[in-house]
């Protein structure tokens, strides 16, 4: 699936001319895979992390970004050695092999190799302890890659590759327990673990490895590298790569095991009792129901008659000065309370400076509704005085803590708060709307496949183990992949992408407002 995008003119501080004759027609071509942590589309447009660390660098070139995206990593290799992409970008990492192939640039993420299994199953502790289990990866990954080379020390070792599978695919089977055991990437298994809160991490499959864009070996990919390598260097000097790693990983560390169980068994049992009122009050504020949806959930877990110690109550958890003040007369009636909550998140927004921009414009919003705006706009100066970003969440989370400390808000006008507190209210919600996207755009029940599929995808020795599913297919040899693909393509254009909603895993990033420093309050 080709996509392009036009992006708005922006005046970039560290500027690097495009290479020469790195397009002829002033297009970056990207192929990538879809995934949570790669690239992927919502309504508000195109997100994910190495999808937004391209947007700067397509626009830091001067370029319009075409995105192909490709089901195998065979397809992703034949992109670009066909000119059909300039580079690859889709947790590449430069293995032995690979790197007498093709070109890479310097790193701009690092990631474990991890074994993930299922709760209640057992835990393997090494490599022995896959030894007779159903292991599945991803065909001609780095991945498969590192279990052959394992191999050579431990001949027993077995697994089974599989192609036209994502990572959302195989983390699917392995809940369902068809499969006892995958390989992933720590970066992206972190993404994914809301939506997945029964499985964990069993042992790191070998040592960290880095993430690279991939080109062909030739003069021309030569001449893009060098300007990949410069604009790498850059955001990395000048900290926007850390935000941006802030931005998409972050919060879903904020999270236990526990909670992340019943937030998922909650869109199930509860959720469904309150949607409809949820998307009626979201639409009436031009609000993305997901995160009023996730700021609810904070709140009160939907539970419409909650009430608390200090008296807050309802959906929202609203006081009764601020229930009065958005003119909500019952605050236990479940529209009045989360039109309410949404009234007053809008006033909270519209209070802060203009110049706060997408992202963290709502996040810092958010924060202010749990600690209040006089503790926030203390956070926000204490930050500046350290030579910080006082409109970056990035910076300003990392100070709200201090607000606990005499020495630091004793300096400020409304004294002390727990500002650790917000900051874990603000990261929590991020991670719940994160996994509320990401299952309007991936639902886990679509993935449940069955029958024939399944013997082609597993073989069918491994699926009537699990299954007891009659089929006339012979076993699938081990190590070798069990699927074929087609690559589908589309084509649309977008003028000028950008989100008035929450951004954690659905939302786009301004390059300006990651790249320069704001001196004022």
């Amino acid at each position: 699936m080709a996509l392009v995008y036009q992006f708005a003119s922006a005046i970039i501080p560290w500027y690097v001319e495009p290479p020469i004759n790195s397009t002829s027609d002033k297009t970056l071509t990207v192929a990538t895979h879809v995934s949570p942590h790669t690239y992927y589309e919502t309504q508000s447009g195109p997100s994910g992390f190495e999808y937004t660390l391209l947007d700067l660098f397509a626009q830091n070139l001067g370029l319009e970004l075409v995105i192909n995206t490709t089901e195998t990593v065979d397809e992703l290799f034949a992109a670009i050695n066909s000119g059909q992409a300039a580079l690859a970008s889709a947790g590449l990492s430069p293995t032995r092999q690979r790197r007498q192939e093709f070109l890479f640039s310097e790193p701009y993420l690092e990631s474990e190799p991890i074994v993930v299994y299922k709760v209640g199953n057992y835990r393997p502790r090494n490599q022995a302890g896959l030894v007779g289990k159903k292991l599945v990866v991803v065909a001609n990954s780095s991945h498969s890659t590192a279990l052959r080379k394992a191999q050579k020390q431990r001949p027993d070792l077995q697994w089974r590759e599989v192609e036209k599978v994502d990572s959302t695919q195989l983390l699917s089977l392995l809940e369902q327990g068809l499969v006892d055991y995958t390989i992933l990437d720590s970066a992206e298994f972190v993404l994914h673990q809301g939506n997945f809160p029964s499985l964990k991490r069993a042992f790191a499959f070998g040592p960290a490895q880095t993430f690279n864009w991939m080109f062909t070996q030739s003069a021309t990919s030569e001449s893009m590298r060098i300007a990949a390598n410069e604009f790498l260097e850059r955001v990395q000097r000048d900290g926007t790569l850390a935000q941006l790693e802030e931005r998409f990983f972050s919060h879903s560390d904020e999270v236990g095991q526990v909670a992340a169980n019943e937030f998922s068994k909650n869109i199930h049992a509860r959720l469904p009792r309150y949607k409809n009122n949820i998307q009626r009050v979201a639409a009436s504020y031009a609000m993305d129901w997901r995160l009023l949806a996730a700021i609810s959930y904070q709140e009160s877990t939907w539970n419409p008659r909650a009430i608390s110690p200090t008296g807050v109550r309802g959906m929202m958890m609203l006081t009764q000065p601020t229930a009065k003040e958005v003119g909500v007369k019952n605050r236990l009636d479940i529209d009045q309370s989360l039109s309410g909550g949404a009234k007053y998140y809008h006033q909270l927004k519209d209070r802060l400076p203009n110049r706060i921009t997408e992202p963290d414009r709502s996040w810092f919003a958010l924060a202010a509704y749990n600690i209040g705006m006089g503790h926030l706009e203390d956070a926000r100066r204490l930050t500046q005085s350290q030579g910080q970003d006082p409109d970056s969440w990035y910076h300003v989370k990392e100070t709200l803590p201090l607000l606990t400390q005499p020495k630091w808000y004793k300096q400020t006008r409304y004294g002390y708060a727990r500002g650790h507190e917000s900051v874990h209210y603000v990261q929590r919600i991020r991670h719940y709307y994160s996994v509320l996207v990401w299952q309007d755009l991936a639902p886990k029940d679509q993935f449940n496949l069955a029958g024939d599929t399944l013997v082609q995808l597993l073989g069918s020795d491994w699926v009537a183990d699990n299954n007891n599913v009659p089929t006339a297919m012979a076993p699938q040899p081990l190590n070798k992949p069990l699927a074929d693909v087609e690559v589908s393509r589309a084509k649309v254009t977008i003028d000028n992408p950008a989100t008035n909603t929450l951004a954690s895993a659905a939302d786009l990033i301004d390059a300006e407002s990651l790249a320069q420093q704001t001196n004022s309050l």
